[in-house]
């Protein structure tokens, strides 16, 4: 299957299928799809937590579980799979370049360099944070380097580790969303691991005029700068996305450690809860919740409660049951932890989709493009990674 057909066939399920993933459980009390599909809702919410909790796990057991009540769910994992793109061997690195990378930074930035072949012009490296990706490539396939990133502390420290290992690397302070830092991409292999939203589509958009040689994107945080709605890259785009169904895509992480587990459950009954109390205050509606300060989060519930109410404007009675609305706010996360699954199954299509947008802005602008995989989903979920050069 040719790109644009992957990504048409993509558009076409997640238009027909958009009751459910749209709106999230979290924001609706009860998904519109519960009601044409009975069964599956009941099988959903009859679900005992061991059962849940394998199903969130493993993507694989899920989309299996979901497709024998719904058929169209084995398709699209069928357009979501890609395989893992061709790897080579790198020049070893020596001891010092590891200095001040975290474990599973390193392993990304590892697998990252040696998916796709040998770079055979200079490097920039897009929203680089310290330069360490292209600074191993550099190292490898020696080549000269540009890093650019925003944060001047970041910068400082890419140029004293860059002057440590010995590798020819500029440092550019500057801001990716610029104009003028497109500059800086003509005659480039153009880096990006995890540029964020807006940043990594911001150079498809430019592809057709910035002059690069070609392109290694692995995207990440879709819903970054699309606070307005999702503005696609390529022509035949046509799916309507906010930024709850941007964040859709990128629900998806590495398990978290039990004691972190934990504490996100009762962050999210809590506000739950608060939702509950609000609703029967003022009516069910689907409201933003916008993010509070973590430190409302310290202390007890209807400590909590009361400061987001005074946030959000909400007059509380002179007497609230607390007690009551915490074990509502508990009940109701059991609940949409279970029609959430239901969501689980449009993730990674949705993902891809945003990928294949990025895919056919470059074919669009002249560039021969591959897609693939570049590390496990248990170093990073965002392992998708797009590799386009000049046609």
């Amino acid at each position: 299957m040719n790109h644009r057909a992957r990504f048409l066939a993509l558009q076409s399920l997640l238009q027909d299928h958009q009751a459910f993933w749209q709106p999230p459980p979290f924001y609706v009390q009860r998904p519109a799809w519960c009601d044409h599909w009975p069964a599956l809702a009941e099988a959903v919410q009859g679900l005992v937590d061991a059962e849940l909790e394998a199903l969130v796990a493993s993507p694989e057991a899920c989309r299996t579980w979901l497709a024998g009540h719904l058929p169209f769910v084995n398709e699209l994992g069928r357009l979501s799979d890609v395989a893992p793109l061709p790897t080579r061997s790198l020049t070893p690195s020596g001891a010092h370049f590891d200095w001040f990378i975290p474990g599973r930074k390193r392993a990304q930035i590892e697998a990252f360099a040696s998916h796709g072949p040998a770079v055979a012009a200079p490097l920039l490296e897009w929203c680089a944070g310290k330069g360490h990706l292209g600074r191993r490539l550099a190292l490898s396939d020696g080549q000269p380097v540009s890093s650019l990133e925003i944060d001047p502390d970041l910068c400082e420290d890419a140029g004293r580790l860059a002057f440590r290992v010995g590798v020819d690397q500029a440092v550019l302070c500057a801001d990716a969303l610029e104009p003028a830092s497109r500059a800086h991409v003509q005659g480039r292999e153009v880096l990006a691991l995890h540029a964020c939203g807006e940043l990594h589509r911001s150079l498809v958009r430019g592809a057709a005029a910035d002059g690069a040689r070609g392109y290694r994107i692995a995207p990440c945080c879709y819903y970054r700068g699309a606070q307005d709605g999702y503005r696609p890259v390529s022509r035949e785009a046509s799916l309507p996305l906010d930024g709850r169904a941007l964040r859709l895509a990128v629900t998806e992480t590495v398990t978290a450690p039990q004691r972190l587990r934990q504490r996100l459950a009762r962050d999210q009954a809590w506000k739950l809860g608060f939702i509950a109390l609000r609703n029967a205050l003022e009516g069910e509606a689907i409201r933003p919740f916008p993010p509070m300060p973590s430190q409302l989060l310290s202390g007890d519930f209807p400590s909590y409660g009361e400061a987001v109410a005074q946030r959000q404007g909400v007059r509380l009675p002179a007497e609230v049951d607390w007690a009551h609305w915490l074990a509502v706010g508990e009940r109701r996360r059991g609940e949409v932890q279970r029609l959430e699954l239901v969501r689980h199954a449009f993730r990674r299509p949705l993902e891809m989709w945003l990928v294949m947008d990025l895919v056919r802005g470059f074919e669009e602008a002249g560039f021969r493009v591959e897609v693939g995989t570049f590390c496990e989903r248990s170093l990073t979920p965002r392992n998708l990674m797009v590799l386009a050069w000049e046609g």
